[in-house]
C-alpha cells in the first residue's frame, strides 16, 4: 500500500515536470537571458565575461537582487493571471483543468528557477546538445524541493555547491544526485496532490472560483520564489567566504 503511494507520487511529479517543460516559455536559454538582463548594467565585454565564467565577478549583489526581484514579480503576475482565468465560471466541474493549472504553475516555477540560478552564477543546465538530460532534471527537482521548503533538498544542494567549490572541475556523483532527486520527487508528488485539491475547491465555488484560485496561487508561488532566492543568497555568501579564504 505504502509502496504504491510512493510510486504514484513519484510518477505524478515526473509527469508534471515533463509536461511543464513542453510549455514554450519554460526552457530558458542561459546566454540569451543573461545577455538581455546584464545589458542593463554591464558593458558588452562584461556580458561576454559573464557568459563564459559566470555573473559573480561581473554583477554586484545589489544588481543581482534587483534583477532577481524583477524576475519574481514578472512570473508572479503571469502565474496568478493564468490561475484566475482557469478559475472562471464555466469550468468548475471540469476537474481535468486542475492538471493544466498545475502544469502552468510549475512551468513558471521552473522558468523562474532557471533565471535565478543563472543570475547567481550557475552554468547552463542544458548539456552540450542544448538539451535537458536526466542530470538536469534531477537538479531541477532539487531546486523545486528547496522552493517547497524540503530540508533534504536544501542539504543536497548545499553539499553539491560545497563539493564543486572544493573540487573545481570534479564531476558530481550522478548516482548520489539521482538518489536525492528520487526521494525529493516523491515528497513533491505527495504535496502536489494536496495543492491540487486546494485549488480544485476554488474552482467548484460559483463566482468566487477565479479570485480564490489566483489568491491560492499567489500565496503558494511567492513564498516558493522567496525561499529559492534566500537559499541562493546563502550559497552566494558561502561562495564569497570561500573566495576570500582562497585568496588569503
Amino acid at each position: 500500500m505504502e509502496q504504491n503511494k510512493t510510486e504514484k507520487s513519484l510518477s505524478l511529479w515526473n509527469k508534471v515536470l515533463s509536461t511543464s517543460l513542453k510549455l514554450p516559455f519554460v526552457k530558458v536559454d542561459r546566454d540569451e537571458f543573461l545577455t538581455k538582463e546584464l545589458s542593463k548594467f554591464c558593458t558588452p565585454m562584461e556580458v561576454i565575461t559573464a557568459l563564459n565564467v559566470g555573473t559573480l565577478g561581473v554583477l554586484s549583489k545589489k544588481e543581482i537582487d534587483k534583477l532577481a526581484n524583477q524576475c519574481i514579480s514578472y512570473h508572479l503576475t503571469m502565474v496568478c493571471g493564468t490561475s484566475a482565468l482557469m478559475g472562471l465560471p464555466g469550468g468548475w466541474w471540469m476537474m481535468g483543468t486542475i492538471p493544466t493549472d498545475l502544469t502552468q504553475f510549475y512551468g513558471h516555477i521552473l522558468s523562474l528557477m532557471q533565471k535565478l540560478i543563472y543570475l547567481y552564477g550557475w552554468p547552463a543546465l542544458t548539456n552540450v546538445n542544448n538539451q535537458l538530460d536526466d542530470e538536469s532534471l534531477n537538479i531541477m527537482t532539487l531546486f523545486v524541493g528547496v522552493m517547497m521548503g524540503n530540508k533534504m533538498a536544501i542539504e543536497a544542494l548545499t553539499k553539491l555547491v560545497t563539493q564543486v567549490s572544493k573540487n573545481a572541475g570534479m564531476k558530481i556523483s550522478e548516482t548520489v544526485l539521482a538518489q536525492y532527486a528520487v526521494k525529493i520527487a516523491q515528497w513533491i508528488g505527495i504535496n502536489m496532490t494536496k495543492e491540487s485539491f486546494a485549488k480544485g475547491m476554488g474552482k467548484v465555488l460559483p463566482l468566487v472560483g477565479a479570485p480564490i484560485s489566483a489568491t491560492i496561487t499567489y500565496y503558494t508561488f511567492r513564498p516558493m520564489a522567496r525561499r529559492l532566492k534566500k537559499h541562493l543568497d546563502e550559497l552566494y555568501e558561502m561562495g564569497e567566504a570561500h573566495r576570500v579564504s582562497a585568496s588569503c
